[in-house]
């Protein structure tokens, strides 16, 4: 970072939109990613990066073939660089919420297909008591949807979690189980008699987070043990996008058991085994205890904490149902 004596050049000099750029840059994959998520090009986000390399005085990306990560300084920049993001966010928030009646806005960030009754009620309810107040809710991967409540651009995440930021609050809303599923176009669609052993060298979808040291660990090892393909032919952070493969017959691919069991009923999925002991994977409530909330987020986050808090886990958990198991042919 710049020298204590560069400091007021800095403060005076640095322009904020590269800050905004530099964020999506650490969380993007490559230049090309980072453009893509900026909707500019890609000459454009490394003159922007260069620029602000320039101003900081330190490199911030470590880039060469195959190679795009964070220096040390771009890891202390970024984490910044999230603070005084979400700081700005919070002010034009707030000074829209100076009123009586609770009229705020509450900005959810989701994970993939959360099929939650819990969560359902606790909206409706929100709502009812609070009619004026407005909600948007955007769909990320977890990692996004992370990141979105430590930048508090985001009231809070419902999402899958593998490490925990200490900086973070986590509630775990429910737990779901996850099968293995084939579409019609597979060579094991329909087949009521399949062991364990049948699924070996098939090629396979999943998620993004379908990795040893991600949120679907568990997932990760089953695939292992099944000996299916290394050969992941598609992935995505989307459950409808993976839904989308395996329906089409790319590969086997997890599911969660509870929310395409209507699928299986209709024809478009068929489930594969291990019908026993299938991981059990949660999805959690995230928060940030340093964001500043409007009186409407305060209001929805209570509410949710409240009914996770009064509902037993046991009524959270969403299990194998017995006719999406072994569906007939």
């Amino acid at each position: 970072m710049a020298e204590p004596d560069s400091a007021d050049r800095l403060t005076r000099d640095l322009d904020w939109n590269l800050l905004r750029s530099f964020v999506v840059i650490a969380q993007s994959r490559s230049i090309s990613d980072a453009a893509r998520r900026l909707h500019l090009t890609q000459p454009s986000v490394s003159t922007a990066l260069k620029r602000l390399e320039d101003q900081i005085g330190k490199r911030l990306i470590d880039r060469a073939p195959g190679r795009f990560e964070l220096t040390p300084a771009g890891m202390l920049l970024y984490r910044e660089a999230l603070e005084i993001h979400g700081a700005v966010y919070r002010v034009s928030t707030l000074m829209r919420d100076m009123t009586d009646e609770v009229t705020g806005h509450v900005r959810v960030a989701l994970a993939s297909h959360v099929v939650c009754p819990v969560f359902d009620q606790v909206l409706a309810g929100f709502h009812a008591q609070h009619p004026r107040a407005t909600l948007s809710i955007s769909v990320l991967g977890s990692a996004e949807a992370l990141a979105s409540v430590a930048a508090r651009t985001a009231s809070f995440a419902i999402c899958l979690v593998h490490r925990r930021d200490p900086k973070l609050e986590y509630m775990r809303l429910y737990r779901e189980f996850f099968g293995l599923f084939c579409g019609p176009p597979h060579p094991l669609f329909g087949r009521p008699d399949l062991q364990q052993t049948d699924l070996a060298g098939h090629d396979a979808v999943s998620f993004e987070t379908d990795r040893l040291q991600d949120a679907l660990r568990s997932v990760t090892l089953l695939r292992a043990e099944l000996e299916l393909s290394d050969k992941i032919i598609g992935t995505s952070s989307h459950l409808e996008e993976v839904r989308r493969m395996v329906i089409a017959g790319l590969g086997i691919g997890p599911l969660p058991i509870h929310v395409v069991a209507r699928d299986v009923q209709d024809g478009l999925l068929w489930r594969l085994p291990p019908y026993d002991a299938p991981p059990a994977i949660d999805v959690h409530l995230v928060s940030n205890p340093k964001a500043v909330l409007n009186r409407a987020e305060t209001s929805f986050l209570e509410r949710l904490k409240a009914a996770i808090a009064a509902t037993p886990i046991s009524q959270r958990t969403y299990a194998i149902e017995p006719d999406a198991s072994h569906p007939a042919p």
